[in-house]
């Protein structure tokens, strides 16, 4: 007896649920249904080991096939399988998009509704061999160094990726690597003040990627670059090495727009015209119009390049009027006669003054009636000591014209003397001297003309930016 009733108590274990199936079909059905649509508002479609919503909803129509409930969870749950397609494929997942449309597929949602994913899915897998393909080609071409040199080159074919991929990680790290290597080529050229190379290769990479995080140190070094290249023209231009200072001013130009060196290139002209000018009065004419076409190209419309013209006509005229009106034996006397006065003022002191009547007056006045005379030469080399102690002697008692003075007469006997570009800036320094002293005191206007002069004779003197600023306020 006990046997028997272990034996149905057994039995009743093994086959509860089987028996409860056959007993209340209808309560396990409806387990099914509330387990099935958790699974689905879960987005667990579908899994091998029964708990996806497809298999939870299949087993309720096992047990019920005419249930309409169970069909329409059935017909819910692949348009959920439809629109996960559709998710996956716009996440970039093509295998899990598959994977969904499939399942729609075979939970019978109508094929039109399923043909739109499937004609997109054939139209990435076609676009992933050609991304794939530009890829290669990108990472080729950049392990050789053609970084943008061409549309067969790394950045563009990167570019023609991220046109159908904007998110692909792998193009989008090239590129940026590509644009690194770009902007360290540009910091080496800034580096070696190759100033025009490091600007193209910065607006290469400003055209890619304005906001790249290595821009702003390569715009520091370029801008670094830019005032070397600056003040070496300056130095340059106080040296008088007009043609080195005006090419280093136009390569500053070529890059930014800079009104530093605008106004050298300014300066520039106006020496060129200066020596226009000088050269014109010693009647080299040839020289005078080579030094006149070097300002013109530079600033054209300059007061100083029309005044220089005019004193190189003038010069001409005289030097023609001359030669009509004297015959060579009234020319050789005059001369004579001028170096003659040359050697009294220089015996009486008088080398350049009082104007007119000083000995560097009448060698000047013997040089325009023969300028290549051989005993105009001699004096004016007798002359040319005696100019240089006169500038020492005017500036040490700060009489700063007749200074100048004496330089110009300087400049104009030996216009290659190394000492000068010295002698400029020494003279320059003394009207800023004046010229802040007298500021001190109130006078504007005599500082703004010492301005003047230390900027036409040296404007790479340290001190012009402070007195020019200092100047400006007091002005205001």
């Amino acid at each position: 007896m006990a046997i028997g009733v272990a034996v149905l108590a057994l039995l009743l274990t093994l086959f509860r649920q089987p028996l409860a199936n056959l007993l209340w079909p209808e309560t396990r059905i409806q387990q099914l249904l509330d387990d099935g649509r958790r699974a689905l508002r879960q987005g667990h479609l579908s899994a091998a080991d029964g708990s996806g919503a497809r298999e939870l909803f299949e087993a309720a129509a096992a047990l019920d096939p005419d249930r309409g409930d169970v069909r329409d969870a059935l017909a819910a749950t692949g348009r959920q399988a439809l629109e996960q397609a559709r998710q996956r494929l716009a996440a970039g997942d093509a295998t899990a998009a598959r994977e969904a449309l499939e399942l729609a597929r075979q939970l019978q949602v109508p094929q039109a509704e399923r043909e739109a994913i499937a004609a997109r899915l054939r139209h990435q897998a076609q676009e992933h061999d050609a991304v794939g393909d530009l890829l290669r080609r990108a990472e080729a071409a950049q392990a050789q160094g053609r970084l943008d040199d061409g549309p067969d080159s790394a950045l563009p074919l990167y570019q023609r990726v991220l046109a159908v991929r904007p998110d692909h990680l792998q193009a989008l790290q090239g590129k940026d690597d590509a644009l690194s290597d770009l902007l360290a080529e540009a910091v080496a050229a800034a580096q070696r003040n190759e100033t025009d190379t490091a600007a193209r290769l910065l607006r290469q990479v400003e055209g890619y990627d304005p906001g790249h995080s290595e821009l702003p140190a390569t715009r520091a070094a370029l801008n670094a670059a830019l005032d070397r290249r600056r003040g070496q023209a300056a130095r340059d231009l106080a040296r008088g090495r007009l043609h080195k200072a005006a090419d280093g001013y136009r390569q500053v130009l070529a890059v930014a727009d800079d009104p530093a060196a605008t106004q050298g290139l300014q300066q520039v002209a106006r020496a060129w015209a200066g020596e226009a000018a000088r050269l014109a009065g010693d009647f080299h004419f040839e020289q005078a119009a080579e030094a006149l076409g070097q300002a013109r190209a530079l600033v054209p419309d300059s007061p100083e390049v029309a005044a220089a013209a005019q004193a190189l006509q003038r010069a001409q005229g005289a030097r023609q009027a001359l030669e009509t009106r004297l015959p060579a034996a009234e020319r050789e006397r005059r001369v004579r006669a001028l170096l003659a006065q040359v050697e009294s003022a220089a015996a009486q002191g008088q080398w350049l003054l009082p104007p007119g009547a000083s000995a560097y007056d009448r060698f000047k006045a013997a040089q325009a009636l023969a300028p290549r005379d051989a005993r105009v030469r001699q004096a004016g080399a007798r002359i040319l000591p005696a100019a240089r102690r006169c500038l020492d002697d005017n500036l040490q008692g700060n009489r700063l014209q007749a200074a100048r003075t004496c330089l110009d007469a300087w400049q104009a006997l030996a216009p290659g003397d190394p000492l000068l570009p010295a002698a400029r800036r020494r003279l320059a320094q003394r009207w800023l001297a004046v010229g802040s002293e007298r500021l001190g005191a109130g006078d504007v206007a005599f500082a703004s003309r010492a301005l003047e002069q230390a900027r036409e004779l040296d404007a790479a003197t340290p001190e012009l930016p402070a007195f020019a600023e200092r100047l400006g306020n007091a002005r205001r």
